[in-house]
């Protein structure tokens, strides 16, 4: 971490310039692309626009002085996205992009997103606690796992959003129309060699350009501050914030794949097989990418970017102070329901009770959270197979349905518990230790 702001940035000026004049020839290519193009001279013109803009920031973060965001926007910015609403903001961002998924399939569209992220990515490269995080060895790979992420899922969506439209003409969806064979060899096999080579050139680059993410040896008595896990085991890491391990380890981990991949079998509808679509498996669809990227991607990201020293929340701008003190108020909802709303305190099993006894206790300690439970997984299914999911309960039948519904609930019971943590404190629902339960 740079002491000096001002050292910082003049440090970090040369490579924000080559990363705009990198960021002006992609536009400066698109434009070059749609000139080709009969009657896109005004598509043209925009994207030359864009690549000069570029340019011209190349050039100032060469001169010395880069592109800044103020010091009240990078606060502004932690203050309002914190996790809650950075949780519930992807879920929106993931809502917004189904409805209008028409619109944002738009090569237009999309360019403008990519050159807004961008922007503000180069933008806030010039804060000292951003740049350490996003130029560690170790988080490089993830941020480019994130904006290939984001490319293949417009991609995807724009070929089904395009099969959708020809369905709906009456045409046959674009997968049919591929039937030329190609032959193993010599057509795959070059293609894989010519693949090959490029990936070991760009490693080759990749190893010298930056330094291998190597600590001191393992010391059994100095612990790191954070001790993370693997990028790919953050997920499971950011879980046993909120579930104790069996649960975020095991149980969770397991539903949430295993549901990922129940998804083509629970769903009865028998369109949309080997190719692209969205209108005709909205529900498959809909499911899949909120597992995925809500359900997964997020929690990487969360415990990528802003989880730091003792395992607390940092905003993108926020230096990572290990002295940072939060408040640990865990309440169970036994202590809510009997010491805070009754004003009582919490039953307790009597010393030397018999096994029922202390059962029947234990269970009267923990009724408000075993009754959520029951009305969770078994009231909350039996509406929605009334109302909402009514016509699917009766195409699935009442096996598949259950599965299927019990399924979605352990899905959506770890966001839900998640913002039920960080707004309200809540540690467990049901808080038995004595059996080793707890949800």
């Amino acid at each position: 971490m740079h002491a000096d702001p001002q050292q910082f940035l003049e440090s970090a000026a040369s490579l924000l310039g080559w990363y705009y004049l990198a960021a002006a020839a992609l536009n400066a290519g698109a434009a070059a692309y749609w000139l080709r193009r009969p009657g896109k001279l005004a598509h043209a013109a925009a994207w030359g626009v864009v690549a000069l803009c570029f340019g011209l920031l190349a050039w100032r973060a060469f001169s010395g002085s880069p592109l800044v965001i103020p010091a009240a926007a990078r606060s502004a910015i932690d203050a309002v996205f914190g996790l809650v609403t950075f949780t519930l903001g992807v879920f929106l961002a993931l809502v917004v992009f189904y409805v209008f998924r028409r619109f944002f399939v738009r090569p237009a569209v999309g360019w403008t997103v990519l050159n807004g992220a961008l922007l503000f990515t180069g933008a806030s490269m010039t804060d000292p606690a951003f740049a350490g995080i996003v130029t560690r060895p170790d988080n490089v790979p993830i941020v480019a796992m994130v904006f290939l992420l984001g490319f293949f899922t417009w991609l995807a969506t724009a070929q089904a959003v395009r099969n959708d439209e020809r369905l709906q003409r009456g045409r046959p969806p674009l997968e049919a129309e591929y039937g030329d064979s190609v032959l193993v060899w010599p057509d795959v096999v070059y293609l894989e060699l010519i693949g090959m080579v490029i990936a070991s050139v760009v490693l080759i680059i990749w190893s010298l350009a930056l330094r291998a993410p190597l600590e001191q040896p393992a010391n059994p008595v100095v612990t790191p501050n954070p001790s993370k896990a693997p990028w790919y085991f953050l997920g499971l890491q950011e879980m046993l914030v909120y579930f104790p391990p069996s649960i975020a380890g095991v149980i969770l981990p397991g539903l949430i794949i295993l549901g990922l991949m129940a998804i083509p079998y629970l769903d009865p509808n028998p369109k949309g097989s080997g190719y692209y679509t969205i209108r005709q498996r909205p529900f498959a669809y809909l499911v899949f990418q909120f597992g995925f990227l809500q359900l997964w991607i997020l929690l990487i990201l969360i415990g990528t970017f802003m989880r730091g020293p003792n395992w607390s929340f940092f905003g993108l701008y926020e230096p990572r102070d290990p002295h940072k003190v939060l408040s640990l108020s865990n309440v169970s909802l036994a202590e809510y329901f009997w010491a805070i709303l009754l004003g009582r305190g919490v039953p307790q099993v009597a010393p030397g009770s018999g096994a029922l006894a202390e059962l029947g206790g234990l269970l009267w300690r923990e009724l408000p959270g075993v009754i959520a439970l029951v009305v969770y997984f078994v009231a909350v299914p039996m509406v929605l197979g009334r109302t909402v999911f009514r016509k699917l309960r009766r195409q699935m039948g009442r096996g598949r349905y259950v599965i299927m519904v019990l399924l979605l609930l352990m899905m959506l019971a770890l966001p839900l518990k998640m913002i039920l943590a960080w707004t309200f404190h809540l540690s467990y629902v049901v808080n038995i230790p004595e059996y080793s339960f707890q949800f």
